[in-house]
């Protein structure tokens, strides 16, 4: 089981869930109450959901827990349960998990590695089909220096595709977005938007990267200090300035070459819209609205996705809240099928 289904069903009912999941220690520390009583505070993770409980010094698996440090990887098995001051667990067993076993949880399960796999081959394809050969170079040279970081990246840190991979499950439905969009929108320049998909969150790869055997994000100064933004702008000027001697950059062509640079630094600068969301720039062409409103509609349908599969209803078919959706999560109609 999950620690997503664990979640599910606990915030459920309260019942007890008698499971077992792999996960990865994120955080083990030692504490006392205010009465001095001692105890473990425990964060966990399996790259479904994140978790947070304690181990009482009474337990009977305290002495498990305690030897346990951070990012030790360990299979679970034990009830869980619920209440007003979050995730407990009784009869609780540990074992670390096989050198195997770990490569296994951080790889995820057979049908997320092959999804993940479904998905980095589209993005390939999608930029192997960029007709401008600067932009397709860029792209090319991009995954090919920075694909193994790309492809364990999140997308954000809480609100969508803050999961490791996530951010290559948002840039590559954001190209199938666009290549459905380009058949209504003919006249835009496509492959300035697709380059624009590939590259506006670049930045994220120093600013939300996952180690390669851990499911914790660890914070960055790069991150705090400029942003992902900032970094992909720089990221995509030093890759542009690395290949300017290439024959692609070098044959004359029209849209000249540093105006294409510009457009395209300018659909990172403005991707977020407003500058109340951090947007540098509001954005000023159509190819930069478009970037806009297709990674706002994958965003925001990931959102209501995570809070049918994590939240319980408040009502019929009416979810619990879930930041930063505005309101609560209502049931989608089903499909006719008449």
């Amino acid at each position: 089981m999950t620690l997503q289904e664990i979640a599910k069903l606990t915030l459920a009912d309260g019942s007890p869930v008698k499971a077992e999941v792999s996960c990865q220690v994120v955080r083990s520390r030692e504490n006392v109450t205010k009465a001095g009583k001692p105890y473990l505070d425990l964060e966990i993770s399996d790259g479904t959901a994140t978790e947070k409980f304690k181990i009482w010094e009474d337990s009977d698996a305290y002495e498990s827990f305690h030897d346990l440090e951070d990012g030790d990887c360990v299979r679970l098995d034990g009830s869980f349960w619920r209440n007003q001051y979050g995730l407990n667990v009784d009869r609780m067993r540990v074992r670390r998990l096989e050198k195997q076993e770990a490569l296994a949880l951080f790889a995820g399960s057979p049908e997320r590695r092959a999804a993940l796999d479904r998905d980095w081959a589209d993005l390939s394809a999608q930029v192997e089909a960029i007709r401008d050969p600067r932009l397709r170079l860029l792209g090319q040279t991009f995954l090919k220096e920075h694909g193994e970081k790309f492809r364990r990246t999140a997308a954000a840190r809480d609100y969508h595709h803050a999961r490791r991979g996530g951010l290559l499950e948002h840039t590559t439905q954001m190209m199938r977005a666009g290549a459905a969009l380009e058949t209504a929108y003919p006249a835009l320049n496509w492959d300035l938007v697709r380059t624009g998909i590939l590259f506006h969150d670049c930045g994220k790869l120093w600013e939300l990267d996952y180690p390669a055997q851990g499911f914790a994000s660890p914070m960055t100064t790069i991150g705090e200090l400029l942003g992902h933004i900032v970094v992909g702008i720089e990221l995509v000027n030093k890759l542009w300035r690395s290949l300017e001697a290439a024959p692609e950059f070098a044959a004359p062509a029209q849209p000249p070459r540093e105006i294409v640079r510009e457009h395209l630094l300018h659909l990172i600068a403005s991707h977020h819209g407003q500058k109340e969301y951090g947007a540098p720039v509001t954005p000023r062409t159509p190819e930069a609205w478009m970037l806009h409103h297709i990674d706002n509609i994958d965003a925001h349908l990931e959102m209501l996705a995570q809070t049918y599969a994590e939240k319980t209803q408040a009502g019929p078919g009416i979810y619990d809240y879930r930041r930063p959706l505005e309101g609560r999560a209502v049931s989608p109609l089903p499909k006719w099928e008449g």
